[in-house]
């Protein structure tokens, strides 16, 4: 594993506000305090911890939203001119693995705002392409430039603008990667090698939309981010069909089931089979969580949402659950007569904590078991402070996931052998376009010596009163004919060359036989001949 150069960048010591990433909830809610996270550390190998150095001073300047406001999409032509330029893939971001939930809900963006938010890093000029991918356990920026220490720089100055956080604090918690390593890790997410739960398949869809919302006409993904995305799409799928790594429990709903399946007797002193089930929110996590509780022989559930079609359309998913439909003025009357409360909603602030429990009479110490899988948190850790409360949030999750991951490290090896091959493949096609400026320079040349000797023809054969317009037409398309056949074979064996030490091979035989870089030398040459 290579150091980013990037991490030479000078980062900001001093951090600016940023803005709130999620609208306003409906539901009643109380604010939280945040507390600076101790040093988080990644414990993955195939991923790198930004551990700058804490002396930089540099003062950055915020952007502003106008920036953005006159962007024009590049054209095609301009999207390969600049990806043959030797555009370098890089991330830079922070997952479960490595930060926790407190510095992940600081930065997390909605779907609706990833293009929105890559224009944004894009409008400075420092990074050509990017492409945002925030979900519940990761927030990552996939970004393309040609100098790293400069695009580097600007990513950060976006996190820190966005989340508020002391620059030391994000330090610690996120990872830089770069080239081969960038597009490793990109395929190993679109896999689900990289998910809290191996093999789950909601990353892979989340991964497609990063890839559509990138390519869209206000999307910021370039030639080569928009390539690598799809790759790494048609990658996942590939995994997902030819080894077994997504049997069985694999999403972030099904290890909250089998949490709250493990600990009900411990904390409740009662069968799962026999607790009393409410759910907050209803939207795809919730569906997810209804599936697999509904696997375990689930009847009955409440569901308490802000509005009513949603719940409704669940009802009809699920024939054969008895679901009960309570809109948000109700949350407290479904908690107080439940034994296990799951809360999945985008809202910014605790749906339930310690003030609010009080509030509403479930102090008492009868037990309860809160099981968040939202992010940003829906329920405050400090509810785990009175009598008979049990609060677990996403990070509580791991150890239950981590018999899951023994049982797929055999289909996790045959899986990775496949993103290998998928990884592979594009890093030789991104190769590939650095033989792009000298198949332009190799056309330049012969084009050049074409019209040489097409002039001097031509003074020639305009002297005989026999030739006509027309014919000297043709004697100019058969010298362009000849010139293009003549340099098809050299562009094929260019474009064709397996790997990269071949193609740089090529391209130093190609500019040597042709001398692409002595067009002095070739000139003077003509020069002297006439």
């Amino acid at each position: 594993m290579k150091f980013s150069t990037a991490l030479l960048a000078a980062i900001p010591a001093t951090a600016t506000s940023g803005t709130c990433a999620f609208q306003s909830a409906a539901i009643t809610s109380s604010k939280r305090t945040t507390t600076t996270p101790p040093s988080i550390y990644p414990t993955n190998t195939a991923l790198l911890a930004a551990t700058l150095n804490d002396s930089s001073t540099q003062q950055v300047s915020s952007p502003t939203a106008a920036a953005t406001g006159g962007k024009r999409k590049k054209t095609k032509a301009e999207r390969l001119e600049l990806a043959s330029k030797g555009l370098q893939v890089h991330v830079i971001g922070l997952s479960i693995h490595h930060a926790q939930v407190e510095v992940r809900e600081k930065l997390a963006i909605p779907e609706s705002e990833w293009n929105e938010q890559s224009a944004l890093i894009t409008s400075t000029g420092q990074v050509e392409e990017a492409a945002i991918l925030s979900t519940c356990n990761r927030f990552e920026i996939y970004f393309a430039a040609s100098d790293p220490h400069e695009a580097n720089a600007r990513v950060m100055e976006f996190l820190q603008e966005r989340s508020g956080l002391p620059v030391s604090v994000l330090r610690r918690n996120i990872f830089m990667l770069e080239g081969d390593d960038a597009v490793w890790h990109l395929m190993r997410v679109a896999g689900g090698l990289d998910s809290l739960v191996v093999g789950e398949g909601q990353i892979l869809s989340q991964v497609r939309q990063c890839h559509l919302h990138s390519i869209e006409e206000d999307g910021c993904g370039g030639k080569v981010l928009s390539r690598l995305l799809n790759n790494a799409v048609a990658a996942g799928k590939r995994v997902r069909s030819e080894t077994a790594i997504s049997k069985g429990s694999v999403s972030i709903s099904s290890a909250a089931v089998e949490l709250s399946e493990h600990m009900c007797m411990k904390d409740l002193n009662l069968p799962f089979s026999e607790a009393r089930l409410a759910v907050v929110g209803a939207g795809t996590m919730t569906r997810l969580l209804i599936t697999h509780l509904a696997s375990r022989g689930l009847e009955r559930i409440a569901i308490v949402n802000r509005s009513m079609p949603r719940p409704m359309e669940l009802q009809e998913q699920f024939p054969d659950v008895d679901i009960e439909i309570v809109l948000e003025d109700g949350l407290w009357d479904v908690v107080g007569r439940s034994d296990i409360v799951y809360t999945a909603t985008s809202s910014p602030d605790y749906v339930i904590d310690k003030a609010l429990l009080e509030e509403h009479g479930q102090d008492g110490g009868r037990p309860l078991m809160l099981v968040d899988i939202a992010v940003p948190r829906n329920i405050g850790s400090d509810s785990g402070e009175l009598d008979g409360v049990k609060p677990y949030n996403v990070d509580d999750l791991k150890a239950v996931v981590a018999k899951n991951t023994a049982m797929r490290q055999r289909e996790m090896i045959e899986a990775e052998t496949l993103l290998r091959e998928e990884a592979d493949s594009f890093i030789g096609w991104r190769e590939s376009l650095s033989a792009i400026p000298t198949i332009n320079q190799l056309q330049e040349r012969a084009n050049m010596f074409r019209t040489e000797e097409l002039k001097k023809c031509t003074r020639k054969l305009s002297q005989n009163d026999n030739f006509t317009d027309r014919e000297l037409e043709a004697v100019e398309r058969l010298s362009r004919g000849i010139v293009n056949k003549m340099l098809h074979g050299p562009m094929s064996h260019l474009r064709k060359a397996e790997s990269v030490e071949k193609k740089q091979a090529a391209l130093s035989e190609l500019s040597s036989m042709f001398r692409l870089d002595d067009e002095q030398g070739a000139r003077g040459r003509g020069r002297r001949r006439r």
